[in-house]
């Protein structure tokens, strides 16, 4: 059972247990004899001793009204109450009131839940709680949420969670259209607007001139300091083989983040390197974040350098892929490289992705939280990972027939000069 129902069921018990402990309570003070009681007590037998003889005619109707009468006059004056009635109802009166509190109470919190809460979400936590969530699911899920969109187009949020989950799904196409849905609704956010842009440049060949290059300087222009606009706008710079205006925003970027940071080390490194190309007279530079082109071939989509905490700094894992021999004769250059860290038990979502072409194997790489495919889902977090490389043919992140892999055994976050060897085939 999940926990929200057990808390539930806890919280409908203690409320009965106010509502019915005054009624048990008051019938057992009822039953409970005392001084007054015992008057009382003595009162009705005295009644009903005077009715029997009213009726037998040892007394008449007047005598036995006129003994009551006095008889009710000492006991109220040595008790201080009133005489209550002969009223044996009372009890079972209490005992169907509980009753009714304790079928009326559960029964009415189940019906405005099913009314004004949202029993959905217990279905998907008691589906993926305590279990593996596979790639298939995974792709469910999403599918799922595309499908209440189309219900419900205005809700801007979930369409930002559709193009972000596409994404993280090399479904480039179908994420651009869920930006734009977003983007229609909400028009004045430069994350949105540079997530978008990120993702159509994806959709052509990973160039941003174009439409890619209007939302990022949207974006700027909302946010002259947005980290990912920057970058992007950097990036679009080294396309146009411009390298002053491309160093010049490097270097707004740096001025942005913290120093001695990872995302400074690599923005500096790009600084460098552009200079560099600058003094020999390069046509074109690298761009940041592993996602860097080969050298002379035009520039990558570079991503943005996001904030890391020295938690995930620590919790990074590093080491070196490479493929065996035996199966280099099945790579093509342009083919997909996907180097990923999972939970080594519990759900198989990534919590670390990177992604790279087969033609830079063998490839050094670096996986920390600034590559989590989702919030709240961060490597550091993790107590055992396995990571896994594996080469696509597709391009597909769901692994498919005649995909290339290796993996490494269950290892703790923060693990350094790990060594991968791609060494054997998806079935």
């Amino acid at each position: 059972m999940p926990l929200f129902w057990i808390l539930a069921a806890l919280l409908v018990v203690t409320t009965l247990g106010i509502l019915t402990w005054p009624l048990l309570r008051a019938k057992a003070r009822a039953d409970a004899p005392d001084a007054d009681g015992a008057a009382i007590a003595v009162f009705r037998d005295q009644k009903r001793a005077l009715d029997s003889e009213r009726d037998a005619g040892e007394i008449s109707a007047v005598e036995r009204d006129a003994a009551l009468t006095e008889l009710t006059r000492r006991v109220a004056e040595e008790t201080g109450v009133s005489v209550p009635p002969d009223t044996p109802t009372q009890s079972r009166r209490a005992w169907v009131l509980a009753v009714v509190l304790v079928v009326l109470v559960p029964v009415a919190a189940l019906l405005l839940y099913q009314r004004l809460g949202n029993p959905g979400a217990t279905v998907v936590a008691s589906a993926t709680a305590g279990h593996d969530v596979s790639e298939q699911q995974i792709i469910a899920m999403v599918d799922s949420l595309a499908a209440r969109l189309k219900q419900h187009p205005e809700d801007a949020d979930g369409w930002v969670l559709l193009g972000r989950s596409y994404q993280a799904l090399e479904r480039f196409p179908e994420s651009a259209d869920a930006y734009a849905h977003a983007n229609a609704l909400v028009r004045d956010d430069p994350s949105l607007l540079a997530d978008y842009a990120d993702v159509l440049a994806m959709t052509q060949d990973r160039k941003l001139s174009g439409k890619p290059t209007e939302l990022i300087d949207r974006a700027l222009a909302i946010d002259p300091k947005h980290r990912k606009a920057l970058a992007l706008a950097a990036t679009v710079a080294l396309e146009a083989r411009d390298f002053s205006k491309s160093l010049a925003l490097w270097q707004r970027l740096a001025s942005e983040l913290p120093a001695g940071s990872d995302e400074a080390r690599q923005v500096a490194d790009v600084i460098a390197e552009i200079n560099a190309a600058q003094r020999e007279g390069k046509a074109s530079a690298p761009t940041i974040s592993g996602q860097r082109g080969p050298r002379g071939s035009e520039p990558v989509v570079a991503a943005p350098p996001p904030v890391a905490s020295s938690k995930s700094s620590a919790a990074a894992i590093r080491g070196r892929v490479d493929i065996a021999p035996a199966l280099t004769s099945k790579v093509a250059l342009s083919d997909t490289v996907f180097i990923y860290a999972r939970a080594a038990e519990g759900p198989r979502m990534p919590l670390a992705v990177l992604r790279i072409a087969a033609r830079e194997l063998p490839k050094d790489f670096s996986l920390d939280d600034s590559m989590s495919m989702a919030p709240g889902v961060k490597l550091s977090t993790a107590p055992s990972v396995i990571v896994e490389a594996r080469i696509s043919k597709s391009g597909n992140a769901i692994p498919q027939p005649g995909d290339l892999f290796g993996r490494s055994a269950p290892l703790k976050p923060g693990t350094a000069g790990l060594a991968i060897t791609i060494d054997q085939v998806v079935p």
